[in-house]
């Protein structure tokens, strides 16, 4: 009777044990499936940036976030015009992205560069070549002429190959971050900074001893990269 009593006991726990084991299963089963859930339904949907709005709300990102509310935001629209976007405040201007090129990209700018973007606009406009665009602002600069802003202004160029953004953070598929401090005559010898890129995101100078010597800090390449 007592061996009868012991067998009885031990199938229960058995029984049991298996019983758990089953439970525990379809609770790692449920939480996969809610994570893969989770995973499909945070996808980014990324859309076309086809208003002014997504324009200048897109361009902005080139800006650093605590003074986009102040910035000035202008660029070519979809007709080719120039135009004001948007006025502002604060120091800094916004070239917004050309609608009619391919790809996305914005700049930021100190607004004491803007008599030096805005001799390259203008020359641009009158068909001169990339070339002599450089050597008329060489010669500007050096006579004292052409106004090259305060020594060390930086531009922040927001790019990327994809015209789609997401409408909630406004930031633009697969876009990067490069700067560009421009301190102009500059040399190797009196910044200490090598004439060619190390590796991503090491600055370096380009076009050193010339009015357009600047500091060029580049983005790291994406890990999956």
């Amino acid at each position: 009777m007592k061996q009868l009593i012991i067998a009885i006991a031990l199938s229960g726990v058995l029984v049991s044990c298996n019983s758990s084991g089953k439970n525990k299963k379809e609770t790692d089963a449920s939480s996969a499936t809610e994570t893969v859930t989770d995973s499909t339904t945070t996808k980014t949907n990324y859309v076309a940036i086809d208003t002014e709005e997504a324009l200048i709300a897109t361009s902005l990102m080139a800006a650093p976030a605590a003074s986009r509310d102040g910035c000035t935001v202008i660029g070519y629209n979809s007709e080719g015009e120039f135009v004001t976007y948007k006025e502002g405040n604060n120091e800094f201007i916004v070239l917004a992205d050309d609608p009619n090129n391919q790809g996305f990209s914005a700049a930021c700018y100190h607004k004491s560069m803007e008599p030096f973007m805005a001799r390259g606009r203008e020359l641009r406009a009158e068909g001169k070549t990339g070339p002599e665009i450089f050597d008329i602002r060489e010669e500007e600069a050096k006579s004292g002429k052409l106004d090259m802003g305060k020594p060390g202004a930086t531009l922040h160029i927001y790019y990327g190959p994809k015209d789609t953004y997401d409408p909630e953070t406004h930031k633009v598929e697969g876009a990067k971050y490069r700067y560009v401090v421009y301190l102009p005559f500059a040399t190797a010898e009196s910044t200490g900074l090598p004439e060619n890129p190390v590796s991503p995101n090491h600055p370096w100078i380009m076009n050193p001893g010339t009015h357009r010597a600047h500091i060029m800090i580049s983005p790291l390449a994406d890990e999956k990269e």
